[in-house]
């Protein structure tokens, strides 16, 4: 329903949901806005007129994506204890959290890491802004194990997250692209090496 010649919220949530769908089948440039308003039940000039082009619908289903995961992801995982749990916690809900989440394709964000990788411009921009907020997340909740002793002190952060986003990645391509059937079991036993070279000495496994 439109309201005032804006989109009234329950609207804009469809399209978005809408798009959402398409992005993670067919990635970011793959969008086509004419079935994007044919799937939303809105002409493409409506479309437009309320969106402006096609990067601000881009930049508004990827905000839509953070939204969408954060409830699939993140909150779940602060439901968990502080420290090692809560990090085990959340990259169990990370790994293959698009397909958990019931979207047709794979995550539109590690998509778009490849997919843009050579681009410029604003989606490219928010792309890489979300990408950083999200390896600072993994940093603090690494943190949170250092300052409880759980992990090492001398503990390399950023090396940590490099890897660990490594393995999500990795995760992704073999699930989604060569079909693996080991793709969790791999990913996880991956983690758990890191972890296990990461920790305090007080705190390894004899």
């Amino acid at each position: 329903m439109i309201s005032g010649g804006k989109l009234s919220q329950e609207t804009r949530n469809r399209i978005l949901d809408k798009g959402l769908q398409v992005v993670s089948r067919s990635g970011l440039e793959g969008l086509s806005l004419g079935p994007l308003a044919e799937l939303s039940g809105m002409s493409k000039s409506g479309l437009f007129a309320h969106f402006g082009s096609k990067e601000e619908i881009q930049i508004s289903i990827l905000d839509h994506t953070v939204e969408f995961s954060k409830s699939k992801v993140l909150e779940p995982a602060l439901r968990s204890k502080e420290g090692l749990p809560r990090l085990r916690s959340l990259v169990k809900y990370w790994m293959g959290w698009s397909k958990k989440a019931g979207l047709p394709g794979g995550c539109p964000i590690a998509a778009g890491l490849f997919e843009l990788d050579d681009s410029k411009g604003p989606v490219r921009e928010k792309l890489l802004s979300m990408e950083s907020e999200w390896r600072a997340l993994l940093k603090k909740f690494t943190k949170d194990c250092v300052d409880l002793g759980e992990l090492r002190s001398d503990l390399d952060l950023d090396q940590f997250v490099w890897e660990l986003c490594g393995i999500y990645l990795v995760h992704h391509t073999s699930l989604r692209f060569l079909k693996d059937p080991k793709a969790d079991y791999r990913a996880n036993r991956s983690f758990e090496n890191l972890l296990e070279r990461s920790k305090s000495k007080g705190k390894r496994k004899k």
